[in-house]
């Protein structure tokens, strides 16, 4: 250690984390190059996620507001300025991304894929899988030289891992150079932590432990105009040992019946083809409303709605009703491709997972499906390698599968997240077992997926066409009302309608079709 750094510890030492007058030690620092002070700094002035509080599920009122306005002084400035936002994770943080980027253009800003245009980067991040975690670090230390090279840019890590209190902490004491941390409560707030972090020019946290109010007139960017994002609800109440998700998202709150409808009512006038009904457990809706009214209901009045489909998604078996299962079968522009993830086929596994169903009451909701609409698909999420999970636990799974006959899977080994309760357990199943199971699993709902593909080979189906193939600009591609993907030849003003195509090739996880000489109504 030369001299220039034992003085600099030694002024470090003399920081005091209980100091009110913590704003004066910075500024007596400031000239010190040391991530390590930087760090400490922020953990004295900053109070992390608690999971343990989040558990606690007070019945607080939430409040929904309609007001919600951008200030005068951040209206315009972004004028002249991109941003750029990387989303990981699921459809919600898709959607939360739209908000988001409605924000920043509503601020003046443009948007941008180039990382070396963007005056502000944000990334949104997901919490559920230590992978997406482990790719986001990859990405934050990327930036860096960036940064260093343009130190007016700012970069801001936002959604579900920034409810960690793990990652948090390992920002500050790894990445003090990232200029905002928010979480998934307060997106609305993008605002005004902008403007602290342009203007103060130190880091700016805000995660809220509490859940949030309900801002319903958010300005928002979607992605085209063929398929839209309507959120019905936001968090979980579920507490799966395995899920971090309740903790990062909060509890559920749901929207109001009045103001969903109003949004799928813009929608349609807009000329959208298809929406998806978004919630982490989408069909707990209207539980927490002081109304008799529930997924069922609500869709029963969006079906009333002119827009050609109406999706929905995630669901959780214990709250698939018969109500929904009575509505769904009614048809016209509600689909009735289901996914209804079962994690484990053992019984034993599923009450350690806390998932409160078991093997025999999901196959109950499987044949009541069934029964009511007999053409409806399946797909489902599978974790195999739970904690202690036992060969005999593993082939329930697989004899599962097989007898539900499922059109695709969501198949993973298990990672714990920390601040879940799985997390905590010994687990003595190896690496090479894991990958194993998931090998033969995979296997199975392959030849599964590829068997249902075969029968729609010399069908004619109705597909929204999206746009190019990823593959082959010179082919289309869109899905069936199953969510089937399909790929053909056709005249590009065919993309945001939907046509007729009869198939002429199964794949695996996809149809290979031709476009029929009668084309379908175009909406």
């Amino acid at each position: 250690m030369n001299e220039q750094q034992r003085k600099e510890t030694n002024q470090i030492k003399q920081v005091d984390p209980t100091d009110e007058n913590l704003d004066s030690n910075l500024d007596r620092l400031k000239n010190i190059d040391s991530d390590e002070l930087i760090s400490k700094y922020f953990q004295a002035t900053y109070e992390p996620p608690n999971l343990k509080q989040a558990k606690k599920r007070r019945r607080e009122d939430v409040q929904i507001h309609y007001d919600y306005s951008i200030s005068h002084e951040m209206k315009n400035i972004g004028q002249g300025k991109k941003f750029l936002i990387r989303t990981y994770g699921c459809q919600m943080n898709e959607h939360d991304t739209e908000v988001m980027a409605g924000l920043l253009t509503d601020m003046g800003y443009e948007s941008t894929d180039n990382t070396n245009d963007a005056d502000i980067i944000l990334l949104n991040t997901c919490a559920i899988r230590e992978n997406a975690e482990n790719k986001v670090f990859g990405e934050i230390g990327h930036l860096k030289p960036l940064k260093l090279e343009k130190p007016d840019l700012i970069v801001g890590v936002c959604g579900c891992m920034s409810q960690e209190e793990s990652v948090v902490n390992k920002i500050l004491k790894v990445h003090p150079f990232i200029d905002m941390i928010f979480g998934t409560h307060n997106i609305h707030r993008l605002p005004e932590l902008l403007k602290e972090a342009i203007f103060s020019k130190e880091m700016v946290l805000e995660v809220w432990s509490k859940e949030g109010d309900i801002i319903e007139n958010l300005p928002k960017v979607r992605k085209g105009k063929i398929k839209g994002w309507v959120n019905i609800m936001y968090g979980c109440d579920k507490f799966c040992t395995y899920c971090i998700v309740p903790y990062t998202r909060g509890k559920e709150r749901s929207r109001m019946p009045k103001d969903i409808i109003h949004e799928v009512r813009q929608l349609a006038a807009q000329g959208y083809k298809e929406i998806t009904l978004l919630g982490q457990n989408v069909n707990a809706y209207g539980k927490d409303l002081d109304i008799a009214y529930g997924l069922g209901e609500l869709m029963a009045e969006i079906s009333k709605i002119d827009i050609p489909r109406v999706r929905f998604t995630t669901s959780h078996p214990r709250d698939f009703d018969d109500r929904l299962i009575e509505v769904l079968a009614q048809g016209g522009n509600l689909l009735d491709h289901i996914h209804l993830p079962v994690q484990s086929g053992s019984s034993e596994v599923l009450r350690v997972m806390a998932r409160r169903y078991t093997r025999e009451s999901y196959l109950e909701l499987v044949g009541k499906i069934r029964k009511a609409m007999p053409n409806s698909t399946l797909t489902t999420d599978i974790i195999v390698g739970f904690p202690n999970e036992t060969a005999e636990q593993f082939e329930e799974t697989m004899t599962l599968v097989r007898e539900v006959g499922f059109d695709g899977a969501y198949t993973f080994i298990y990672s714990p997240r920390e601040g879940t309760p799985a997390a905590k357990w010994e687990d003595n199943i190896p690496m090479e077992v894991k990958k194993e199971r998931l090998q033969r699993l995979n296997a199975l709902i392959n030849e599964q997926a590829k068997n249902a593909m075969l029968k729609y080979v010399g069908e004619t189906v109705k597909v929204l066409v999206e746009g190019e193939s990823k593959k082959n600009p010179d082919v289309l591609s869109g899905y069936t009302e199953r969510n089937k993907l399909v790929n053909f030849k056709a005249p590009k003003s065919t993309i945001g309608k939907i046509v007729d195509v009869k198939i002429i090739e199964a794949r695996t996880w996809s149809l290979n079709g031709e476009l029929a000489e009668q084309p379908a109504e175009v909406y």
